[in-house]
Formats: C-alpha cells, sequence, structure tokens
C-alpha cells in the first residue's frame, strides 16, 4: 500500500529543491559580475620636488627606500617631515617617493581641524585653489603655497581590467564593502594607467568607518 503522505511530502521536497536551483542559476550570473578590488589605507603623508627635497635635507640629497608600495615604480620613504599649519602641526609625516613635478601634502579631514587647514577633497595633482602648508626637515623649512588636499577616494586599474568592468580613465563608480561595518562608498575615482596595480586608495577616516584594513577588499558590481 502507498504512502499518500510520504509521496506528497517527498514532490513538496522536490518542488522546493527546483525552486532553490532555479534561484541560485538566476542568481549566479549577478554572482559572477563582481569585481573584487584590494584595499590599501592611506595614512597623511608627503609628495616632494628635487628642489624642495634639496631644502629640507640637503643639497643634492635623494631618497632612501624603506619600502615598496603596490603601484610600480613607488615607495615609501624612509625620510619623513614635520608639517606644521596655522593651529597644530604633525611630526614624522612620511615622504612618499619618487620625487614629483609638484609637492603636494595629502591628509585626512581629521587632519584639517588640528592643523588649521581647510583642505578640500581633491584629485592627486590638482593643487588649485588649495591651502599652503610648511614642511620643516632636518635642513631646512620650505612653505608651500598650495598643495594640502584630501585625497579623492580613487581606485588604480590596468586598461586590461577596466575593460573587464567596462569602466575607463576618469569615470566615477561606487563600491560595497564587507565585514563588521559594511557600507557604501560613492564618488569613487577610476585611474587606468598601463602601470597600475589594481587598488583602491581610501585614506584613515574612510577606513575606519567602514572598518577596513590594508588587503581588504572592496566589490565593485559591473
Amino acid at each position: 500500500m502507498v504512502n499518500t503522505a510520504k509521496v506528497v511530502d517527498e514532490e513538496f521536497v522536490r518542488m522546493i529543491t527546483e525552486k532553490v536551483i532555479e534561484q541560485l542559476k538566476m542568481e549566479k550570473p549577478e554572482m559572477e559580475n563582481i569585481f573584487k578590488i584590494p584595499v590599501g589605507v592611506s595614512n597623511r603623508h608627503v609628495h616632494v620636488t628635487k628642489e624642495d627635497l634639496e631644502t629640507l635635507f640637503g643639497e643634492g640629497y635623494e631618497l632612501t627606500r624603506k619600502s615598496e608600495l603596490k603601484q610600480p615604480g613607488q615607495f615609501a620613504a624612509n625620510e619623513t617631515v614635520i608639517i606644521r599649519g596655522p593651529k597644530g602641526e604633525f611630526d614624522k609625516v612620511r615622504i612618499l617617493g619618487p620625487v614629483r613635478p609638484q609637492s603636494q601634502v595629502e591628509i585626512s579631514k581629521t587632519d584639517t581641524f588640528r592643523l588649521g587647514i581647510k583642505a578640500p577633497i581633491k584629485t592627486s595633482g590638482d593643487l588649485a585653489d588649495t591651502p599652503g602648508i610648511e614642511l620643516i626637515g632636518p635642513k631646512g623649512n620650505v612653505t608651500l603655497p598650495a598643495g594640502t588636499i584630501v585625497a579623492l577616494r580613487h581606485i588604480h586599474m590596468t586598461p586590461e581590467q577596466a575593460k573587464v568592468v567596462g569602466l575607463k580613465d576618469m569615470d566615477v563608480v561606487e563600491v560595497e564593502t564587507t565585514g563588521e561595518r559594511r557600507g557604501v562608498l560613492g564618488d569613487v575615482l577610476v585611474r587606468v594607467t598601463n602601470t597600475s596595480a589594481l587598488e583602491i586608495h581610501v585614506d584613515v577616516d574612510e577606513a575606519n568607518a567602514c572598518a577596513l584594513n590594508n588587503d581588504d577588499f572592496v566589490l565593485l558590481r559591473y
């Protein structure tokens, strides 16, 4: 004699299982269209010209490497300086190399309050209408007339990676963070060059707000 209740239960389980599998199949393409981007947390730092480096450390001085950064050719130098604003200062602020065509100081929004500087959120290298700051080294001081910014969060990627996600240089996207303080970061600038290593740069304020650490990942949906 056939157990009707058992047959009904088995049929019900089969139907539910098929529905779940169907749903997973529907979601799979979406899950495949997620680009994982490693995180690089950027603390306050300084970029200097050759001329300013020599003023700060002495004639003919060259930066020495402390550690390599993920972006090819860039490094954290052993050399540090004091940065001084109208209300306060930070010491041991690291210089990043190599030297650049113009000196630039990158700080967080929180840093601006201690320094007493209204630094705008800007793309690196865009120093128009930015406040100046004083750099103090072991051999001399440099007063920058401009060049202090809060760096706009941005993603570095190669042309090949940009093609995969349908992006180009200077596009603006949003990414999702994961972990204890999940969230969405908008207004993320995309920088595409042949020498880029895939990485999103956020400052300490942004990292703390989303509980991000170096080598964590954010998700870019495309």
